[in-house]
């Protein structure tokens, strides 16, 4: 149990002035921002929101898989989300490496083989992203009528540059 003793002693300096309690859970803003799970992107901030403006899913690559599809469709329809932002990043994992080097890397920190694990590797970050909003914008589920765009993430400037 000590193991977390830190980050429990942070949650209740946090919880000690917590201001969402009783929150609706909608996203104020309108906004859902699906991204990469990388640490350098703190997708609140990055966009001048605050806690309750976005729905926020983050993925390895910021990939437009099934469950971020889900989460889309659940955003749209039940939580308020008029705008989406599919935002990978440089410098990402997902595009410096190759499948077989990722199934090889975690297969040496594991202790045992992984080359049965899938990994969403992106070749051409430009092009997967392309690929990406087509299938948000062609979603029987999500209407028209929501914006959607796509955009490359710079982790060393913090800059947003608009792809699509």
């Amino acid at each position: 149990m000590a193991d977390f003793d830190d980050l429990l002693a942070a949650n209740r300096d946090f919880a000690a002035d917590f201001g969402l309690g009783g929150f609706d859970g909608v996203a104020h803003a309108g906004v859902a921002v699906v991204t990469c799970m990388d640490s350098r992107i703190d997708p609140l901030n990055m966009l001048g929101l605050k806690p309750g403006d976005a729905k926020i899913f983050r993925n390895p690559g910021g990939r437009i898989t099934g469950a971020a599809l889900e989460a889309l469709v659940l955003g749209v329809h039940l939580l308020k989300v008029h705008r989406i932002l599919v935002i990978p990043h440089t410098r990402c994992a997902m595009s410096s490496k190759s499948e077989a080097e990722l199934r090889e890397a975690v297969g040496e920190s594991a202790g045992q083989d992984a080359s049965w694990q899938h990994f969403h590797v992106v070749a051409d970050q430009v092009a997967a992203l392309h690929e990406d909003i087509r299938g948000v914008t062609s979603h029987p589920l999500i209407p028209d009528s929501v914006k959607v765009g796509g955009f490359l993430y710079d982790v060393d400037t913090g800059l947003l540059e608009q792809k699509f």
